[in-house]
């Protein structure tokens, strides 16, 4: 019994060393974004998911960039140097696992789209035959860029052949090899180290160790269900290919769990955005990193949230942008409103059309309704702002904070220029521009006075018509 517990343990090796020519990026393939997370984490959360008991993950270019991502996670860096294939690649891991006796599963780390289920079954296949290695298949309609799997007249797997190496007989066979695969761990590195290189390309390549595996053991295959699972990706388009799949996967999820979309096909949700029952998200709507939606919310069209946290019964409303804040029950946004980062709107505050609102606190009830900027502010409770409102936070060298107590009333067209406090109950002329406190309850102005020169008008006119440029005869 004990021997079995040992038999299935597992240790992953994630490839992620690969340059990624075709993705004609500066960035290493495995970091382009789906979805709001690196490619490469996509792999690496699966193997956690089953409870892998080590992950290795083989880099080469951009090493550190693919740590910095990884951070926080467990799992182990081993370095690659130079492209010279994918068994080189696992070779290198030969210190790491030196000793151990369970499986190794071998991922490459541009495959997102392969789920649990089927890593799984693959895991328990290759225990259940004994096999000393289980590799992954599928058929596909275009095998173009695989690997394909060649077996005899039984069925049996005889060999892997590469593409570049392949002749057109052997690049008509539509199973391909899925880049996945089970090894038993005392197995591995030996055949390895066997391994040749390839006559076209001049680098070795992983699939050539089934090869020298089956002149002596068991080696068996196990095929995806959807062969979708195996998109690798190589260039542009399949990225943009995997992202649609990722995004169905996550709007069916969010469909099931009672949330209502009416357009899934035209709605982006990051994999990592959670969203409540009875929430209605209409076509457009852009959610993105860690952002929570709660229940009974409503959020219209093209709308984008980043990283933001809305509570329950809330109203976005169209055209709306929200980053890194919080919006309390009830509250109502847009449309064409624009919270940036740190802005909190307290339970049924509204920020309305064309408002900007930034670091600022807006407290329960109270409205922003229409063009203004609040920036370094905290409202208290039933602040009125009214249109054209401007708090003044920036000096030209440093940000300063307005506050505005409970029940203060702000005429349109008014500056507040920080730092400054209105009191609780003020109320503060249309126009004005505030620079010192107001106490509680007083009525501020800040206007300068009124000058009116009568029979004036129509000499400044003639004066503007004398200094016009002539009317130009051409188009």
């Amino acid at each position: 019994m004990a021997r079995k517990q040992h038999m299935h343990e597992v240790c992953a090796i994630i490839l992620a060393a690969g340059e990624g020519t075709r993705m004609r990026s500066r960035l290493t393939k495995v970091l382009h974004p789906l979805l709001g997370r690196p490619m490469i984490s996509y792999p690496v959360e699966l193997c956690l998911g089953l409870g892998v008991k080590r992950i290795l993950v083989v880099v080469g270019p951009q090493a550190n960039a693919v740590k910095d991502v990884l951070a926080g996670r467990s799992v182990e860096f081993v370095h690659q140097a130079g492209p010279r294939g994918t068994a080189h690649a696992v070779l290198q891991t030969e210190t790491a696992l030196a000793g151990f006796g369970g499986t190794v599963l071998v991922l490459a780390g541009d495959t997102p789209l392969l789920q649990a289920e089927t890593v799984g079954g693959l895991l328990e296949a290759h225990h259940a035959a004994r096999a000393v290695a289980t590799i992954l298949t599928a058929r596909v309609d275009n095998p173009t860029g695989y690997g394909r799997i060649l077996r005899d007249r039984r069925g049996r797997l005889m060999r892997i052949v590469e593409e570049v190496e392949a002749t057109a007989k052997e690049r008509a066979v539509s199973e391909i090899n899925a880049g996945c695969y089970c090894f038993a761990g005392p197995a591995l590195f030996p055949a390895l180290k066997q391994v040749k290189a390839s006559r076209v390309k001049g680098e070795f390549f992983l699939p050539k160790v089934v090869e020298t595996l089956l002149r002596r053991r068991r080696v068996q295959t196990f095929r995806a269900t959807d062969p979708v699972e195996v998109l690798g990706i190589n260039a542009r388009a399949e990225l943009a290919a995997a992202s649609g799949v990722l995004r169905q996967r996550v709007t069916q999820r969010l469909m099931n769990a009672g949330v209502t979309l009416l357009d899934p096909a035209a709605t982006y949700i990051d994999g990592t955005v959670e969203v409540g029952p009875d929430t209605i998200i209409y076509p457009g709507v852009i959610l993105q990193g860690a952002t929570t939606i709660g229940k009974g919310c409503v959020i219209y069209g093209h709308c984008r949230i980043q990283d933001a946290r809305l509570a329950d019964n809330v109203t976005i409303l169209d055209g709306s942008v929200i980053r890194e804040s919080e919006v309390a029950e009830g509250c109502v946004v847009g449309p064409y409103a624009h919270l940036r980062p740190q802005s909190r709107l307290r339970p049924k505050a509204k920020v309305g059309n064309f408002c900007e609102v930034k670091k600022a606190v807006i407290g329960a009830g109270s409205k922003v309704p229409h063009l203004a900027y609040i920036g370094d502010a905290t409202l208290g409770e039933r602040v009125n702002i009214g249109a054209g409102t401007i708090t003044c936070n920036y000096d030209g060298f440093a940000k300063h904070e307005t506050i505005i107590e409970d029940e203060v009333f702000v005429g349109s067209n008014t500056n507040l220029v920080a730092p400054v406090t209105v009191g609780r109950g003020a109320i503060v002329a249309a126009g004005s521009t505030i620079t010192e406190a107001v106490p509680p309850d007083a009525v501020a102005f800040g206007r300068a006075s009124q000058v009116n020169k009568e029979g004036r008008a129509g000499a400044t006119r003639k004066k503007r018509q004398a200094m016009a440029p002539p009317e130009s005869d051409e188009d």
